[in-house]
């Protein structure tokens, strides 16, 4: 896919630490920031119909509400979310400026995690190399 937001080779490695973390249950991957995104990845037996800008602006206003609300609070820093749907999930990873959201199929807490942390490292990269 081609996307001035984020280089091909750089859309590659995504795709390949998401589905190293959950396999053959990953469904979607969409890298935004706050003016635009890109969908990396879709499984090919989805169809495209999403609404993914809508999509966007809901993740993306959510974060900033999340971050607002338990700021300072004992649960400590926010590190994602996970969204649960009848025919799936839907993972937020969100930095300050830059954010991807997965969907999966069922997958284990562990998956989760370990799809969030390495994607966390991927994005944490990104911004400190602009």
């Amino acid at each position: 896919m081609m996307s001035n937001l984020l280089p091909d080779e750089a859309q590659e490695k995504l795709v390949t630490v998401c589905r190293t973390a959950v396999g053959d249950s990953l469904r979607s991957i969409t890298y935004f920031n706050r003016f635009d995104y890109v969908q990396v990845y879709l499984r090919d037996d989805l169809e495209q119909e999403a609404d993914l800008n809508s999509f966007i602006g809901n993740e993306w206003h959510d974060f900033k509400m999340t971050q607002d609300a338990y700021h300072g609070s004992e649960l400590g820093d926010y590190q994602y979310t996970i969204r649960v749907f009848e025919n799936g999930y839907l993972v937020r990873i969100t930095l300050e400026d830059i954010g991807v959201f997965v969907t999966t199929d069922g997958i284990s807490m562990q998956d989760f995690e370990a799809l969030a942390s390495a994607t966390t490292e991927i994005l944490d990269d990104w911004a400190i190399a602009e």
